[in-house]
């Protein structure tokens, strides 16, 4: 029997209860189509693979006597339109600093500090990177510059969830890539897979002071382009039965806490959608999951409990540069949440956050977290005031959650 040793910071890869025929999506890409299949995929973990069958027979861990609180840190989209690295670009000339000419610390500067402050963080890396040189591509279909996967390990992230519409903007070669580059950095990639044999193993990332986070991914869909057929195991897909196959194989691989992270909703519709809605009333419904957070829709939705469970059905953009006369794709949540519990044992959000977050158009770019960015005078005062009041309405649309804190 293989028991599953979970390193700090190693990516564990959870089993899947089968893939989804992809329906055509019309949103966020003009180009649809079958992929080409590749057959070059790297190297998986040298450890076994786990499924949901043989990890079942794993005994329970002995829960610790000592209580532990964890605090986890999630973001929105990395959404990397050409004017975002172009203005890194410029930074770095600038600046002299950066990775291979892109200098993206000054324009997060004020966030890195609540990233590298949390015991496990989380963002969004919601397009496909490029390979070194180009050619990097914008909107609809992405390659964004690999020398990101760097910069998103020197800011402090653990992990990145990348199940999304763009997952295979540059095809599974290109989702191989990135999730390459992501490993190499020292980052965990959640939501795609480079072969089916990785795809079978959970993603964990082992705290500092022990305790397992397991974190799941899907997306409902693809844009319209359908994966090979020999490929299917690349994405994972929003449905409630591979996702909670998914929590239940974290869990059973000694995952303390699992996080859910859906890709789903309607672009621009601060409401969720019956979807969303359903989709966390299952979620949140199992034991083998502790809290669930959203991505995709580029506005800020509501955070909220269902089943007794935090819901986050939106973050909103962390970075983009999507037209000025959509103003709330300016803005962003950086949740933090704090576990309390024991290893070995259960744990439960012993604290709910949520920090509203506004960048800036245009050459630099600047991102500003608003309460802590009007206290200080820094940055566009009367926007900030502006995107306070509207996050703030967006955050608690549906109610149902007392003592979530603005922070």
């Amino acid at each position: 029997m293989y028991i599953p040793q979970v390193s700090h910071g190693r990516p564990r890869r959870a089993a899947l209860a089968g893939v989804v025929t992809l329906a055509l999506v019309l949103t966020g890409c003009a180009t649809t189509g079958v992929l080409p299949s590749t057959t070059t995929t790297p190297t998986t973990s040298t450890s076994a693979a786990t499924t949901p069958a043989t990890a079942s027979a794993i005994p329970s861990a002995s829960p610790s006597a000592t209580p532990q609180t964890v605090t986890l840190v999630a973001n929105g989209d990395l959404l990397w339109h050409n004017t975002v690295w172009m203005s890194a670009q410029k930074e770095a000339k600038r600046t002299g600093k950066g990775i291979d000419g892109f200098d993206f610390d000054p324009m997060f500067a004020a966030l890195k500090p609540i990233i590298t402050g949390a015991d496990v963080a989380i963002c969004h890396e919601e397009v496909p990177f490029s390979a070194k040189g180009g050619p990097y591509k914008n909107y609809p279909v992405f390659a964004a510059p690999p020398e990101i996967a760097t910069w998103i390990k020197s800011m402090g992230w653990d992990a990145c969830t990348n199940a999304s519409n763009h997952s295979v903007d540059a095809g599974v070669s290109g989702l191989i890539r990135t999730d390459t580059d992501l490993e190499q950095a020292g980052v965990d990639h959640v939501g795609t897979f480079r072969s089916a044999a990785e795809r079978a193993v959970p993603v964990i990332y082992t705290t500092a002071s022990g305790v397992k986070v397991g974190i799941v991914s899907g997306t409902y869909g693809l844009n319209g382009f359908v994966l090979p057929a020999d490929q299917q195991w690349a994405v994972s897909f929003m449905t409630a039965d591979n996702i909670l196959a998914q929590a239940k194989a974290a869990r059973q691989a000694g995952a303390d806490i699992v996080v859910v992270d859906m890709h789903d909703g309607n672009e621009y519709q601060v409401q969720p959608t019956a979807e969303q809605v359903s989709l966390a009333k299952a979620l949140t419904a199992s034991d083998d999951v502790d809290l669930v957070i959203g991505e995709h829709v580029h506005v800020i939705q509501p955070i909220t409990k269902v089943n007794g469970k935090w819901v986050v059905y939106g973050m909103g953009n962390l970075i983009a540069q999507q037209p000025t006369n959509l103003p709330r794709t300016y803005e962003g949540l950086t949740v933090r949440f704090t576990f309390t519990g024991t290893i070995g044992g259960r744990f439960s959000v012993s604290k709910a956050e949520y920090i509203g977050t506004n960048f800036t158009n245009g050459d630099p770019i600047r991102l500003y977290p608003v309460v802590s960015s009007l206290a200080s005078g820094k940055g566009p005062t009367a926007r900030l005031q502006t995107a306070r009041s509207a996050i703030k309405a967006s955050v608690n649309l549906l109610g149902n959650n007392d003592g979530l804190i603005e922070s």
